[in-house]
Formats: C-alpha cells, structure tokens, sequence
C-alpha cells in the first residue's frame, strides 16, 4: 500500500517510480504506469481537439463525426472523451431514441438532417442513420424495401453532404465476441451501468453472424471515396479512445496543430480505412 510518507520520502519522480516498483507486483506496476501514460496522452489530445474546435468556429466549418459498432464496443465512453473539455455551445452529442409514430411517416433521413452541424460546429453521433443498415434488420425493425431503398440512398445523401461542404466521418467500433460478452457481464455486474443492457443487447450475441452479414454489406455499398468507413480496432478501450481522437485531429489542418506536444497520427494497427480483405476482429 502507498502511504503519504512515501510521497514525502520521494525527492523526485524517478526516486517514486522506484518506490512504486518495489511496493507494487510487475502487473500491478505496469497497469499503473500504462494508465498514467494514457491519462498523460489523453489530456494531450484533449487540447488539440479544443484547437481544432476553436478553428472549427472560427471558419465556420461544419464537421460531423458517427460512432457505429456492434453494442458495448466503447462508442459512448469514447465520445465522452472527445468531449470533455469542448465548449458544449458549439459541440453536440445526438443519441436519438426510437422514432416516433410521426417520424416512421418521414422519408427516412429527415429526422437526422435537423441534428446535422451548423456551420461552426462539432456534431458526434452515437449511432445515427446507419442504424437502418445493421441494428434494424437484424432486429427487424425495418421491412426488406425500407432497408433496400435506404441502401440505394444513403451514398447518394452523404454525396450532397459532401458536395455542401460538410465533413462526415465513419467509424465501426470493432470488437471480438469473446470481448462483447465479457463487457455485457461486466455491465450487469455493476449497479450503476445496468441501464446500458437492453433486450437488444442480449439478442446481440446470438445474432452475431447475422449482425455480420449485414455489417459486411454495409461496408461493401457504403464505403466510398469521398465518404469512407474507418475501422478502429476497440478491444481495448483506452487505446482506441486515443487513436479515434488522432485519426479526427489527422483529418483537419488546424490552428496550432501538435502544439500539445503529442502526435495528431493515428496508429496504423488500430484504426484502418475499410477495405474488403482487412482483418476484422468482429
């Protein structure tokens, strides 16, 4: 255990890390040691995302950035951390619920084209129109002509995006079976994270291979040139909350770009642009 008087012994943080070594196991020691780096790295890019937030409002960009992936595979925890220290004025967090009776009367995209960024602002999706293209007809949620005309028109709505100026990026949040069901039981294991465990989650791993065939075609119809898929590998949390960041900040040519110290690069290894003979842990 570490006491205050260690920290008075200690003159210096090489004579602590010492102290810590002898104290603690190796195990224990390294995940101490991994988490300050992370936390280190994390406040880094956290002050590169408030620069890039800041060029965002200033030329009054319009950026939009969808979190996808199978459920538990650590969207909302990320976009907690792109958040944190962002001024909530020109930043915002869209987590639709279900549609109403009036929007499943609306063509599709029309409740998801009043969330869209306003110029001079960040807006972070957690889940967004993609919905229509996995969860829905895996749930069947949707009829097969609802999914097929979303299908057909869904590369043609991002082309306007694109073509009006606005920045959409697309991540799958990938993660292993193995790694989704220990996180499930984790979840409801703890008292204050059972609200995240829904009956659609608990369909989630016995509809894994269908959750992939319709992830695959998704992939296959919607990645294109000027609106590709990013892939980030999340079994371990921490690392793809700060490679998602890296990849965002690697995207724009802000103002004071990598004066934080850290680099705006994102790992290779982790976050990859779709391509159909990629390796997909999920």
């Amino acid at each position: 255990m570490i006491t205050q008087e260690d920290f008075q012994k200690s003159n210096n943080k090489e004579e602590f890390k010492a102290l810590l070594r002898n104290k603690l196991s190796d195990e224990a020691y390294k995940s101490l040691i991994d988490s300050v780096a992370y936390e280190n790295q994390l406040l880094q890019l956290q002050a590169e995302l408030v620069d890039l937030q800041q060029w965002v409002a200033k030329y009054n960009k319009r950026v939009c950035i969808l979190f996808e992936g199978r459920d538990a595979a650590g969207k909302g925890g990320t976009i907690r951390r792109f958040t944190e220290h962002l001024n909530p004025r020109s930043m915002r967090v869209v987590a639709l619920a279900k549609p109403t009776d009036v929007e499943r009367g609306q063509w599709y995209f029309r409740r998801y084209i009043k969330e869209l960024p306003n110029p001079g602002e960040l807006v972070f999706f957690d889940r967004s129109w993609y919905n229509r293209a996995v969860v829905e007809p895996v749930m069947g949620f949707c009829s097969e002509e609802e999914y097929n005309k979303f299908m057909v028109q869904v590369t043609e709505f991002e082309h306007m995006l694109y073509e009006d100026g606005v920045v959409v990026i697309k991540f799958w949040f990938s993660l292993s079976k193995d790694e989704q069901e220990r996180r499930f039981e984790s979840r409801l294991k703890n008292p204050l994270k059972q609200w995240k465990f829904s009956e659609v989650d608990k369909e989630g791993q016995k509809l894994w291979n269908k959750y992939t065939h319709y992830k695959e075609q998704m992939f296959g119809k919607t990645h294109t040139s000027f609106s590709p898929w990013i892939i980030l590998k999340t079994n371990n949390k921490k690392e793809a909350r700060l490679e998602s960041i890296r990849y965002v900040l690697s995207r724009f040519d802000y103002d004071g770009k990598g004066n934080s110290g850290t680099t705006t690069l994102p790992d290779p290894n982790i976050v990859q642009r779709y391509h159909r003979m990629i390796k997909q842990i999920d």
